[in-house]
């Protein structure tokens, strides 16, 4: 999730969701989502438009639909064979997917699953449009030529999920985790579960666990548990870590904490949630990394000024056993991402000339050949000249990848390193490879000196440690352009952008593969769809592979 950040209120937005599902009008003008720009907000990251809780329905008495009955282990459907450089991932038409997590199998380096949030839309008589948001499993068994999408969730109790993240421990079992929401009436849902889903099959067939459970929904008290992600190891080994939002009366904010939970027989039962964040109440966005000597390290920002709204990112060790933390959480490093820090639109960060929300958050990895070697990517503001017009059609931004490094195994960490390249750059993820140079992915602005259109691209270390880096490249071969024409998430702001993309998922990501390469997996606005109507960019998951 994504929060905006324009003053400090302890009252949490009213529009919160973590799949970020779409509603649709179905005539010409695209809706923008309930609860945009409303409400009062708190500098944490729960703030969905577009989303599965709280968003009107379509048209008068209209309710959220559900999809079509599918059985685990088979395929829905399957790609034509791709031997172009980009692969497109999805085959259910023009349906939009965002939101991006991929995961090679050690096993079989032509085994890759990727997530994301799959949005299953039908336009049905008398203009009525239904909607089930369930994310699938992308699936490849020849290194990225041919996809096919499986099933996670099979006459599931959810009709929502999102916020993916995908792992494979050293035996060759994925997992998956989401978010799980169910819909209580055609304009709101439960606040989520966190939910991992696990297979055995190289992704075919999957089977659900209910790892925690959230409480209440918008505006009441409860438990907003919040953007699970996972890491894995050994043979049926595996941690995921996600936020938990306290909420007090009328859904005020109380205090947000990161918890874990760990399994070891492949997902089959899961321990306790344990607090991993300390005493630290304003954590959100956790990630975990495996060490080469099996310690576990994770990675969270907390909002630690508040008259800022800049966040802290934090690291803190726990053990593999209990998922129980073994230290006080250590601070990495300031970001640049604060209240001033970025132009507003609809209430959310943004970038010039934008409206798609966006954050600093990234990851942290670890260096499989120094076990004591860790770092943590994200991007900031800090060469954005400052103070930043609120306005993003009046603003000037250059937002760069981040980088600070431990070699002592999370105890201290260097001062930060910003890859200063021109525009934007935003959503970084970081992998070490099997040489131990750090590689990083991002959607990148750099090659269009209007700041407007991105390429998907990558870099690599030029030495171990160094935290030098050549120029970024595109694996994109074609730019996508998010200013403008967007068929599913799209807001007209200022009239010289219509339609611009409102939302672009939270996150994409890469893998190292054993070959020491890299694979990428990124929302991609290249192809033209029309659905109810009208015509405009698509969103769809493709896929890439770098040596």
């Amino acid at each position: 999730m994504v929060i905006s950040r324009r003053r400090a209120s302890r009252v949490l937005p009213v529009a919160i969701a973590g799949a970020a599902a779409l509603i649709l009008l179905t005539g010409p003008t695209p809706a923008l989502g309930a609860g945009e720009g409303g409400g009062e907000e708190h500098p944490q990251p729960v703030d969905f438009t577009h989303n599965i809780r709280d968003t009107e329905a379509p048209v008068a008495g209209a309710v959220f639909g559900s999809g079509p009955q599918v059985k685990t282990g088979t395929a829905i459907c399957t790609t034509p064979t791709q031997s172009t450089a980009n692969a497109n991932t999805d085959c259910d038409g023009p349906n939009p997917h965002n939101e991006t997590s991929i995961a090679v199998n050690p096993t079989d380096p032509n085994n890759l699953v990727g997530g994301a949030n799959d949005y299953q839309l039908a336009l049905n008589p008398g203009g009525h449009v239904s909607e089930t948001v369930l994310s699938r499993a992308h699936v490849t068994f020849d290194g990225g030529r041919t996809w096919s999408e499986y099933p996670v969730f099979s006459n599931s109790a959810y009709q929502g999920t999102g916020d993916p993240a995908l792992a494979f421990d050293a035996a060759g079992n994925a997992y998956y985790g989401t978010l799980g929401f169910r819909f209580v009436g055609p304009t709101s849902a439960t606040n989520p579960d966190v939910l991992v889903s696990t297979s055995s099959d190289k992704g075919r067939t999957w089977t659900v666990a209910r790892v925690a459970e959230g409480s209440g929904s918008a505006g009441s008290v409860g438990d907003l548990l919040d953007k699970e992600y996972v890491a894995a190891w050994g043979n049926g080994n595996a941690i995921v870590t996600y936020g938990d939002f306290r909420l007090g009366q009328k859904g005020s904010f109380v205090s947000a904490r990161i918890f874990a939970s760990v399994t070891h027989n492949a997902g089959r039962t899961w321990s306790a949630p344990r607090v991993i964040s300390g005493t630290l109440d304003e954590a959100f966005v956790s990630v975990p990394t495996v060490a080469a000597d099996g310690r576990i390290f994770v990675a969270f920002l907390n909002t630690t000024d508040l008259q800022t709204g800049r966040d802290d990112y934090e690291v803190v060790q726990v053990n593999p056993a209990t998922g129980a933390a073994l230290t006080n959480p250590v601070k990495v490093a300031t970001v640049i991402d604060g209240f001033d820090d970025y132009p507003i639109a609809l209430g959310r960060q943004t970038y010039q000339d934008s409206i798609f929300r966006s954050w600093a958050a990234g990851n942290i990895t670890a260096d499989p050949t120094d076990a004591n070697h860790l770092a943590v990517v994200w991007s900031d503001m800090r060469n954005t000249t400052h103070p930043v017009d609120e306005d993003p059609y009046s603003a000037v931004t250059n937002s760069d990848v981040v980088v600070s490094q431990s070699v002592d195994g999370g105890q201290s960490w260097s001062a930060p390193t910003a890859l200063t390249a021109p525009g934007d750059q935003w959503m970084p993820w970081g992998a070490y490879d099997t040489n131990g140079l750090l590689r990083i992915g991002t959607f990148d602005r750099s090659a269009d000196p209007a700041n407007h259109v991105y390429n998907y691209s990558l870099t690599t270390e030029a030495a171990h440690g160094s935290l030098g880096f050549g120029p970024l490249g595109p694996v994109t071969t074609t730019t996508s352009d998010p200013t403008r024409d967007n068929r599913w998430f799209a807001g007209t702001l200022d009239p010289a952008f219509p339609f611009a993309t409102s939302f672009l998922g939270d996150y994409s990501n890469i893998a190292a593969t054993a070959d020491g390469g890299v694979v990428a997996y990124w929302t991609d606005l290249r192809t033209e769809v029309t659905f109810a109507g009208r015509t405009g960019h698509g969103q769809d998951a493709y896929f890439a592979k770098q040596g």
